[in-house]
This record gives C-alpha cells, structure tokens and sequence, in this order.
C-alpha cells in the first residue's frame, strides 16, 4: 500500500509540472477535477441507460447532479485539507492561510465548513437545473450526453472546492459563509408549506410545523460553527504587543465568538418550541455585535477610523429599523433580514480591515483622538 502511495505521488509530480506553489495547487485541482470528470461519467451512464430523462425534477439530471455534487464537494474539500497537511508540524507552526501559531483546524470546524461547500454545491446545481428547465421547456436528456452533463458538474464542483480548500483564510471562509446562508435562506423560503411565513417573522421559517425547519436550523447552526472559526483566526493578526491591546483583541475575539454560539442556538432552539431561550439568543447576537461595534476603537486602538465610523453607522440603522418595528412601520421579518445583512456584511469587511491593520504602537495624536 506504501508503494502504491508513493508510485501515485510520482506520477502527481510528473502531471503537476513546476514545484512552485500555485502551479502544484492548480494543477492537482484539475487532475481532481478531471478524475470526477470520469466518475460522473462513468457513474452516470449506466443510471441514465433506457431513460429519457428530464432536466430538473424527483430522478432528473438536476437532481443527480446535485446529490452527487454535495458528495463531490465535500470530498474535494478534504483532499484539498490533505494535500497542505504540514509533513511535521512544530509547536508554534503556522497552518496555511489560518495565522494561529500553535492553532489549528479542530475537526468540528473542517465539518462544518465541507458541509457549507456540499450545501452550496447541491443548492446550486439545483438552481442551474431549474433554470435550464425553464429555458428549455419539455426538453429530453439523452443518456450519453447526461452522464457527459453530470460529469462536467462533478468536475467543475470538485475543482472549485478543492481551490477553495487549499487555499483557506479567514476571508475566503467569510465568503463561503455568505454564499452558505443566501443560499440556505432562500432553500428555506422556497421549501417552506406557508407562503405567507413572513408575516410572523424570519424564525416561523425554523418552527417545527414547518416543512423547511430543517434546512433553516441546520444553516443556521452551521453558520454559528463557521462563525466561531472566523472569529478566532481573523483576529489572530490584531496587535497584541501592549496588556491593553490584548485585552481589546480578547474582548473583540470573544464577542465574535458569542455571535457564532448565539447564532447556533437561534436554530438549536426553534421560536414555537424554546419561545424564550430563542428570543434570548437572537436578542444577545445583536447586543454583543453593538458593543463590539461601539467599543472597536479602544479595544483594537490602530483600527481605521472610518471603518469605525461605517460600524457605528450599521447600528444607528439597525436602531432606526428597531423604532421603526415598534410604531407598526416595519414588520419584524424585514428588520431581522436587513440586520442579518448588515451584521454579516460587517463581519466581511472587518476581516480585511483586521487583516490591513499592522502591529504598530499607538501614536500620541492617535491616542488624543480616542481620548
């Protein structure tokens, strides 16, 4: 087994081409494509053999292509993990893009994030397959060219993934995260058996009654894992030379961190069933990222400060949509969307702002300023 594993490593030298690192990377993620390529092909054939098949539906192409392309995500996204595995990792070893020394990806964080890339993979797919339906209405699949169609899916799936998977950072992971709960947000609307949800709220979407309360939690809770990971990783670079400035990266590290939990449990916990612990978590997201947001400029002093002042401005709206709920203007469903969008969005931007701020000590006019 040692020898095959070697003779299959030569010969992954030899197709790669030059040993820089982007060129090994890309040129794996295309053998990994091309070879998915194969499998949907030659999986797919023999299922569609005798069948004329329909684009999207129950037993389409669509729907074969998204099943296998969740399978096809996940396992590109851990040969991806695998193949920047570090050969002997030292104590106070960087692992790639996650700028922890001493830190690394623990299992429940690589879990979450696979099933993040096979949910938008099968959502995805199930999206482009309704939409070629539509282009072509009453149109038949023959086998040959569907198992053809579903092995380009599979290829094109499994090269993204694998991409996405080598070359993991915190910001890359935030944009997963905001693709992951577009994508589940709207699964859940579709799928839900009350047209009219969002006249309760946006958690009538996760009550038990309802038939897309699966989709919903499980985004949610996902979304929360993924969370707690940005957050620990994002912050890693904030300065944290002086007792004050790594108290501030604590406390803002922490609050990241609780957003992530409570955002967990808001699905954990569905409104119909856990009325008060689910108002509770989803009341305390937003309390923690206020306080975050007010307080960023004396617990990471070198932050921007017009960064701080976008932050500052995210709450005030919220605050406005908040008022504007409790005089019947709003209803509650278009507040906690437009606040999810903001906190989130937030979230992204703040990991490139954290990522540009250099370890510097804070200047006397800077410390004036904050004053």
């Amino acid at each position: 087994m040692r020898a095959f594993g070697e003779w299959a490593r030569q010969v992954l030298r030899q197709l790669r081409g030059p040993e820089t690192a982007d060129a090994v990377f890309e040129a794996t993620a295309l053998i990994v494509g091309a070879a998915f390529l194969v499998i949907g092909v030659a999986i797919g054939w023999p299922v569609f053999w005798g069948h004329e098949m329909a684009i999207s539906g129950s037993g389409s192409i669509g729907a074969f292509a998204a099943y296998g392309g969740a399978v096809t995500a996940a396992v590109a996204f851990v040969l991806g993990r695998w193949a920047v595995r570090p050969e002997e990792r030292a104590p106070d070893a960087v692992r790639d893009g996650f700028s922890v020394p001493g830190d690394r990806l623990r299992w429940y964080d690589l879990a979450a994030i696979a099933f993040a890339h096979a949910a938008i993979a099968y959502l995805g797919w199930l999206g482009v397959a309704k939409l070629l339906e539509s282009s072509f209405t009453d149109a038949p699949v023959y086998p040959f060219p569907g198992a053809v169609l579903v092995g380009v899916a599979f290829a094109l799936t499994a090269y993204v993934s694998f991409l996405s998977s080598v070359a993991l950072t915190p910001m890359v992971l935030s944009l997963v995260l905001a693709v992951f709960l577009v994508v589940g947000a709207f699964a859940s609307m579709l799928a839900s058996n009350d047209p009219h949800w969002w006249r309760d709220n946006l958690s009538a979407l996760g009550m038990s009654s309802n038939s897309a309360s699966l989709a919903f939690n499980a985004t949610l809770v996902i979304a929360g894992v993924m969370v707690t990971t940005i957050a620990r990783y994002a912050t890693a670079g904030l300065p944290a030379t002086a007792p004050d400035d790594r108290r501030g990266r604590f406390i803002v590290r922490g609050g990241l961190i609780l957003m992530g939990i409570f955002l967990a449990c808001v699905g954990i916990f569905p409104v119909d069933e856990f009325f008060l612990v689910h108002n509770t978590v989803a009341t305390g997201m937003t309390v923690v990222f206020a306080v975050v947001v007010i307080g960023l400029p004396w617990f990471v002093r070198t932050i921007p400060r017009v960064f701080v002042v976008f932050g500052w401005a995210y709450v005030l709206v919220i605050i406005l949509l908040a008022a504007f709920f409790a005089v019947g203007y709003y209803n509650l469903t278009a507040v906690e969307l437009i606040a999810a969008i903001l906190i989130f969005s937030w979230i992204i931007v703040f990991l490139r702002t954290a990522g540009s701020v250099a370890s510097r000590p804070v200047g006397e006019r800077e410390q004036k300023a904050i004053a």
